[in-house]
């Protein structure tokens, strides 16, 4: 059983934090002053580094989680279990996802699959376990969905990461609607192109053409959304989307 201070904890778990934006996200929150638990599916080395970061900068070292969010049987037991352990989230931002880019001929079953897998069920996958201990604590909390303005306007060469980001957004106003009563908001980002590894091999000079600011985002950028969302300001916000781009909508 949870004790009464975890009970009075304010956990927020990060999916997809081993790097990147997801990294970055659970950085600030950890510095707002939020208990971090730091999700990765494969990459240890890269949840350690944040955890290490984050105690660098907050004096306390997040917990760790692993699984595949795919696996929807091992994240309701392993989330099951944490909850039970130490008590119900108050907040959770659900960040883990893939892409796998092409034209629309050219993606294949399993490239479509997994793209929607990994961003869309995903998302089912690790918030409908946490959904109703949330509701049980009557705390209120605090629900992100990182989309991509991809799911927003469409993108050439992503059919599958569109239509999976876009499911996100909807997904997201709708669990906005429920849980408003509860003082449970649920709230979507959608970054424009923001300079991580997932624009490696992309023709920048083109992409800066169609940005009004002419740069890239940063993933600190995105995070300073996030937190937003989780502040006391944004306690009235619920089902939008907040998309950093330069301008480009």
């Amino acid at each position: 059983m949870a004790t009464a201070n975890q009970e009075e904890s304010r956990r927020v778990l990060v999916t997809g934090a081993s790097g990147g934006i997801g990294s970055a996200i659970a950085l600030t929150l950890a510095r707002d002053g939020f208990e971090l638990v730091v999700h990765y599916s494969s990459n240890r080395g890269g949840a350690d580094h944040t955890a290490d970061t984050i105690e660098e900068a907050s004096g306390t070292r997040p917990s760790l989680i692993q699984f595949d969010v795919t696996d929807r049987e091992t994240c309701t037991q392993l989330l099951e279990e944490d909850v039970k352990a130490n008590g119900a989230y108050w907040g959770v931002v659900s960040n883990a996802g893939t892409h796998s880019d092409a034209p629309f001929p050219k993606i294949s079953p399993e490239a479509w699959d997994g793209v929607l897998a990994s961003n869309l069920d995903g998302f089912y996958n690790v918030v409908r376990p946490l959904v109703m201990p949330m509701v049980r604590a009557r705390r209120g909390g605090r629900i992100v969905t990182i989309s991509s303005i991809s799911g927003i306007a469409g993108n050439r060469g992503q059919a599958n990461y569109a239509a999976a980001k876009a499911g996100l957004i909807a997904a997201t106003k709708s669990i906005a609607q429920e849980l408003a009563k509860r003082a449970i908001t649920a709230n979507s980002v959608a970054p424009g192109f923001i300079e991580t590894g997932m624009l490696a091999d992309a023709p920048l000079d083109k992409i800066l053409e169609i940005i009004p600011m002419k740069r890239l985002g940063t993933a600190d950028e995105v995070a300073a959304t996030v937190s937003f969302l989780f502040s006391p300001g944004a306690a009235y916000m619920t089902g939008q989307v907040l998309s950093p781009n330069g301008g480009m909508l």
